[in-house]
């Protein structure tokens, strides 16, 4: 692109960068001024105090008297299907990590800005659809200035011309050998893809195909080789199952699937047909804070009690002898509430161990459940990569048999660290991917991958969809495809656009190329068969069951992914560094999670400093000869002698963003086991502290009803149960807020907006937060500046811990005040930890504390019932922060945009094309919160007029409602009565947050109802 002239003021600024970008030119002589020690007594006189108020005012307002410059560039031929100002929308398909999601790509101007759920799919395909928190960021990624620009020989640039010339010989060459031809991929789901691989293959004889995923489901498909004679995940029906049992299985954050959180909140309303959810696991994880009854218990205690459900359940009631069984009680009430509800129940495990999912499967076999609440017809296709596979490779590598080695999209020397030293025994070594990491240096050729928003492709994620990824904009380096590289590769000339459009041409569907194109998507039937499940697989495990010896001294180390990170292919994502982690909280890290009790033991301990920010102890851990250091995090309700450390942190070679952040799990990723038992060490590193940056530091509620709670039984009873009426002691009586007003009544005008939060359903994800920084412009501040609180998240989701003290409680024995909430503020034990998520936003209030203090009007109250914020009138007093009891609004203590200290993805010029133009980039000393998407409000009002009609219920789409996959929140116009948020907000389970301060949000609650039925206490 060629240059933009730049013009001056004056010709002393030309070539001075540095002055240009600073607020002062010069120091301000505040020394100089206050000289005169007698000007700093405590006795100044109303002179001198005026005096010094019109130096700092005129000091200000002379720092401020430019405005910024704004740059704009004009069509010259304006596309035709492109008008400015209004915004495109074009399905498409998201898949990364395992996780497959049909989207919607809104585009301004041309340029990629969000994406979200393409609705038509959820709404018409058998499956349900969902995106998680990466795939909301992934827009992020694209405009990542890190990405590769051109080719690589040898860490040099080259042409295209010059790589597929050289790459084909050396093929060529190669084929003629012995040695293998080696395309090492993740799971590939592109039909397409797939068919070029066979053309690829027939060039070149000795090509091998093989996947691996970093974080494999390799037990589930083996399990099902030796059940059905097939090698195979199935679909899982949780929107069927009244019953849920897991083991170690976080299918709420990063088990199998994205869509699981929408099926399994559809049973969560509570009624008769709400679902129970038993969770048994190690860690505390996402889905175990949601469930009903959450048990922990040591990894390898899985298989004892698999096999004693199996023995209880079983028709020839052969017994399992069983000894220590711990939770004995909670086990014969599951048997019992499973064989109430066969073909209604969904038994699953998250085991990396065979042996377990073949248990598994058979319960489910003995409850009726597949083709049921387990679908093996419909497919996930999403996982093939299995580690026997894979381990046969690493033997050929070592064994000199393979030659030539294509890595597609995957950074195996990070993922796989002890390959680093055995790729020079390959002559040929070529990486696809889109950024450079830890694995390019290793390799000979290293091809430019266009980002999946730049580029055609297709899926087939289940056995029954099929769908069509489509570029968004042209590639903005010298890139292309995958299956363009392979084209080119096996001969053929043809662009892989026209070539995955006769594929699709040549292949049988009910749609046409262009309604597929159009919709995303198109479902397909599919063949039903009845697999024959091979008894004799469990029975033989049943009757060689020798249970593992336990010892009270057993360590265990659990590696996990997080939802946020996942395997860390999208690590250099500044969104999703700093998306706090759903239950500790902690952003920009990962860290060794354990239990108090434990970490009291060894001596390891997190404080807090004198600023409120977290720090905690590093200690080293060994296994075999290979180590790393963490930091501690002592984790409530995880079990004893656990310690669980995530995946996807630790890069060297991402970016500036994620390069330094963290430890690399895949160091200790001993044998592909996702947990190690006995064969490590943790020693205290002395002298060293880690620095955490968490968004939230306190843990429980302190017996303040910020989040309402009954369960099943007591809301069947009482619809109002946990949610009675709050009173306030006044000269009348007990009265309720709203009745002690000193302010004046107030009447919506056309429209009211509010928001419903069901808090049964939110799970507490964080997808809502991205998708709102993605629409909102909200800015990244980084690590340092979250540990001092300064977070600019407009919408934060709490988490609270349940204690052991209750005020009813510390009335019994005696405790005084000061020591209760002392008590309160200690998250209960393992065994009785309960884990709530409340999602808090501005709450628009109709007594908004906030409005009332500004000095300049710059937040006030429309009449729609919005608290909104006029950004250039703001002063930056900070009084209406002060003043929210909510701590939802946010201040810009920076210039964050053009500003080298906060140089993230969106302050170069590439990374500023994610910006919406529709919301104002906020400056330093500005407030800021959230809006409720107001431009999209203001868009579908406008829309809505045009077409001389009124706003339907449902139209206005605001990011984290859209987002929400679970349909935890609801936004409307309370003024139509027919309305979705009109009957919520009459529903006997809504409240106000702090009601007792009656400031009358627009935002309110529902009450979270657990299902408890039959679990009795003593259990």
């Amino acid at each position: 692109m060629k240059e933009q002239k730049k013009y001056f003021k004056s010709p002393y600024l030309k070539g001075n960068e540095d002055f240009l970008h600073k607020e002062f030119s010069d120091k301000l002589p505040v020394d100089h001024f206050l000289a005169d020690q007698k000007e700093n007594n405590y006795g100044t006189s109303r002179r001198d105090f005026l005096k010094f108020l019109g130096f700092s005012t005129a000091a200000a307002v002379l720092s401020s008297c430019e405005s910024p410059i704004q740059k704009s560039v004009p069509y010259l031929n304006q596309p035709e299907e492109i008008i400015p100002g209004v915004a495109n929308f074009y399905a498409s398909t998201y898949y990364q990590e395992n996780t497959f999601a049909s989207i919607l790509v809104k585009t301004r101007e041309g340029r990629p800005i969000s994406v979200s759920a393409n609705k038509d799919y959820e709404k018409i395909t058998s499956h349900s659809g969902g995106l998680n928190s990466r795939a909301y960021a992934s827009v992020l990624s694209l405009y990542d200035s890190n990405r590769l620009k051109s080719p690589l020989k040898n860490n040099n640039e080259v042409s295209w011309d010059e790589l597929d010339n050289e790459v084909i010989k050396s093929l060529n060459q190669i084929s003629k050998t012995k040695n293998k031809i080696v395309y090492l991929s993740p799971t590939i789901i592109s039909p397409s893809h797939k068919k070029i691989l066979e053309s690829f293959q027939k060039k070149y004889n000795n090509l091998e195909v093989v996947y691996y995923d970093p974080i494999s489901k390799s037990a589930i498909i083996e399990a099902n080789k030796s059940c059905f004679g097939e090698s195979f995940i199935p679909t899982y029906n949780f929107d069927k199952a009244k019953v849920v049992v897991s083991f170690e299985a976080d299918f709420l954050g990063d088990w199998l699937d994205a869509s699981h959180g929408r099926k399994y909140s559809s049973r969560r309303n509570p009624g008769t047909n709400m679902s129970k959810h038993y969770q048994f696991e190690s860690l505390l994880t996402l889905t175990g804070s949601n469930s009903d009854k959450r048990v922990p218990v040591n990894p390898d205690e899985q298989l004892k009690y698999l096999m004693y459900i199996f023995s209880k359940l079983s028709m020839t009631k052969q017994e399992v002898v069983i000894e220590n069984l711990n939770h004995k009680a909670i086990l014969d009430n599951i048997c019992k509430e499973l064989q109430e509800n066969q073909g209604e129940s969904l038994v699953i495990s998250g085991s990396s161990d065979p042996q377990n999912q073949i248990i598994v499967n058979a319960i489910n076999y003995l409850l009726d459940n597949y083709s049921k609440t387990i679908d093996y017809n419909n497919k996930s296709n999403l996982y093939s990569g299995v580690n026997s596979i894979f381990k046969r490779f690493l033997d050929d590598v070592e064994a000199n048999k393979v030659g030539a080695l294509i890595i597609n999209d995957l950074n195996i020397i990070y993922n796989v660290p002890q390959l680093r030293d055995k790729l020079n025994n390959i002559k040929l070594k070529v990486q696809i991917t889109d950024s450079k990491n830890e694995t390019s240096k290793y390799m000979d050729f290293v091809c430019p991958k266009s980002h999946f928003l730049e580029s055609w492709g297709d899926a087939n994620p289940y056995t029954a969809i099929y769908a069509i990824q489509q570029p968004t904009i042209n590639p903005l380096f010298n890139s292309r495809e995958s299956e363009q590289i392979l084209l080119k590769w096996s001969g053929y000339e043809e662009s892989y656009y026209n070539y995955l459009k006769t594929f699709y041409k040549n292949m049988s569907f009910k749609k046409s190329w262009n309604k597929i194109l159009h919709d995303g998507y198109c479902e397909i039937d599919y063949k039903r068969n009845d697999y024959i499940f091979s008894s004799k697989v469990a029975k033989d495990i049943t009757k060689n069951y020798n249970p593992s010896q336990s010892n009270k001294n057993d360590t265990f180390l659990v590696l996990y992914s997080k939802i946020s990170m996942g395997q860390g292919y999208q690590s250099n994502n500044p969104w999703l560094q700093e998306l706090p982690d759903p239950v500790t909280k902690v952003t920009w890290d990962n860290y060794l999670t354990i239990n108090p009790v434990h970490a009291k033991k060894l001596g390891l301990k997190n404080w807090h400093v004198s600023n409120g920010a977290l720090n905690g102890d590093v200690v080293l851990i060994k296994m075999g000869e290979k180590s790393i250091k963490a930091p501690v995090y002592i984790q409530p309700g995880q079990k004893q002698n656990v310690l669980g450390l995530c995946f996807g942190y630790g890069r060297t070679e991402a970016g500036k963003v994620a390069s330094g952040v963290g430890v690399n799990a895949f160091e200790i990723h001993d044998n592909f086991n996702l947990v190690q038992k006995n064969n490590f060490s943790i020693t205290k590193v002395e002298g060293v502290e880690h620095e955490f940056a968490c968004t939230q530091n306190s843990h429980t509620m302190m017996g303040r009803s910020i989040v309402k709670e009954t369960t099943l039984n007591e809301y069947l009873k009482n619809p109002k149960s946990g949610n009675e009426d709050f009173k306030l002691e006044s000269y009348k009586g007990k009265v309720s807020p709203s009745e002690l007003n000193l302010y004046q009544e107030w009447e919506p005008s056309v429209h009211f907006w509010n928001m419903s939060i069901d808090l049964s359903k939110c799970h507490g994800c964080g997808a809502c937060v991205i998708a709102c920084h993605a629409e909102n412009n909200v800015p990244v501040v980084g690590k340092e500046e979250v540990r001092k609180n300064r977070d600019m998240h407009w919408l934060r989701i709490d988490r609270y811990y349940s204690s052991d003290m209750t005020k009813d409680l510390a009335e019994e024995k005696g405790i005084g005040a000061i020591e209760m909430y002392k008590m309160m503020e200690e998250p209960a034990s393992e065994e009785n930890l309960e884990v709530v998520f409340q999602p808090v936003m501005c709450q628009h209030c109709n007594q908004a504390p906030c409005e009332n203090v500004c000095p300049v009007a710059a937040t006030t109250h429309s009449n729609e019932g919005l608290n909104q914020m006029t950004y250039n009138r703001c002063i930056g007093t900070r009084y209406c922060m002060n003043n929210c009891p909510y701590k939802v609004r946010r201040f810009n203590w920076f210039n964050y945009k053009d500003n080298d200290n906060f140089d993230f993805n969106m302050n170069d010029d590439l990374g500023k094309m994610v910006l919406n133009p529709d919301v104002t980039v906020r400056a330093r000393g500005v407030m800021e919160k959230c809006s409720m998407c107001i431009q999209n409000i203001q868009k579908t009002k406008l829309d809505a007029k045009r077409e001389r009609r009124k706003v339907r219920d449902g139209e206005v789409s605001i990011a984290c409602e859209t987002a929400c996959d679970t349909g935890a929140i609801v936004f409307g116009d309370a003024l139509d009565s027919n309305s979705r948020i009109s009957k919520e907000k009459k529903h006997p389970r809504t409240y106000a947050l702090l009601e007792e301060l009656n400031t009358q949000p627009s935002v309110f609650y529902k009450t979270k109802v657990r299902n408890k039925n039959k679990i009795n206490k003593n259990v």
